[in-house]
């Protein structure tokens, strides 16, 4: 008779161990590295800005003359107006220069800016979500430089319009500094705002609007767009808003058909 071999004892399955427990001064040392990173980027970031500025002011008399031609354009057209703009104050001489350099400054450290803020916030994306990252900021300094550039070319028509208004019942003489701040907002307002091709097609990528959706809300977006463009531009005359609304449309319908060809979304 064959003895039968007793089976093997059946061990009950080991329960998983728990992952370590996160002490509170790792969690803290995580935020403590967190807020070193970010100080690093606003550093990184404002170096850029004052090297930037600092060029800029060395050849401010260039960019001067480039931000006055449109105005010195239309006065040279007017019968009712000065030849040149005017200070009004004894410090504007130097001032002026100052706040001109660091807006172009902040322009042209805007790359750098960009790309440290992707460093601080890209370890929390996902791989899908990090591959955009460079034609996103790409295409962001890109519109943006369009959209100034379009306000630099309007500019002279709407400052027209404004100049000769009152035909020859008042001579303009108009004050660089109030010049200056109207031309730089007036050209962050017309960069800021031709962005929105990059919004619509991240909010499209990350599945909160679609192409289908933002044609069912066409009519909504662009009655928005026509009245945003009315409120946010800095002039009194009609062919500066116009002028920014047309593009903005061309560029909602243009982000509409990427989102759906290329996206798929």
């Amino acid at each position: 008779m064959t003895a039968v071999a007793p089976e093997p004892a059946t061990l009950p399955p080991a329960s998983p161990v728990p992952p370590p427990a996160v002490s509170d001064d790792e969690k803290r040392m995580t935020i403590v590295e967190h807020l070193e990173e970010l100080r690093r980027v606003l550093i990184v970031s404002m170096v850029a800005w004052v090297a930037a500025t600092i060029v800029a002011f060395i050849f401010n008399g260039q960019v001067l003359h480039i931000l006055e031609h449109p105005l010195l354009d239309v006065l040279g057209k007017g019968n009712h107006l000065s030849n040149v703009p005017i200070v009004t104050s004894p410090t504007e001489p130097v001032t002026i220069p100052l706040k001109v350099s660091a807006a172009v400054g902040f322009v042209g450290a805007l790359p750098i800016v960009l790309w440290q803020l992707w460093t601080f916030v890209s370890p929390g994306l996902r791989p899908v979500e990090r591959k955009f990252a460079g034609p996103f900021i790409a295409s962001s300094l890109v519109l943006f430089g369009i959209g100034g550039a379009f306000a630099y070319f309007v500019m002279p028509i709407g400052l027209n319009w404004l100049a000769t208004f009152l035909g020859g019942n008042a001579t303009f003489l108009p004050d660089l500094n109030a010049y200056l701040s109207f031309f730089t907002l007036l050209i962050l307002i017309f960069g800021v705002t031709f962005e929105l091709p990059v919004v619509i097609v991240l909010l499209g990528i990350l599945g909160i609007v679609s192409s289908r959706r933002l044609r069912n809300w066409r009519k909504g977006i662009w009655v928005g767009i026509i009245f945003a463009a009315f409120i946010v531009t800095p002039g009194a005359d009609p062919f500066t808003p116009t002028a920014l609304l047309i593009p903005l449309i061309a560029l909602f319908e243009a982000s509409v058909l990427v989102l759906d060809k290329v996206f798929k979304r």
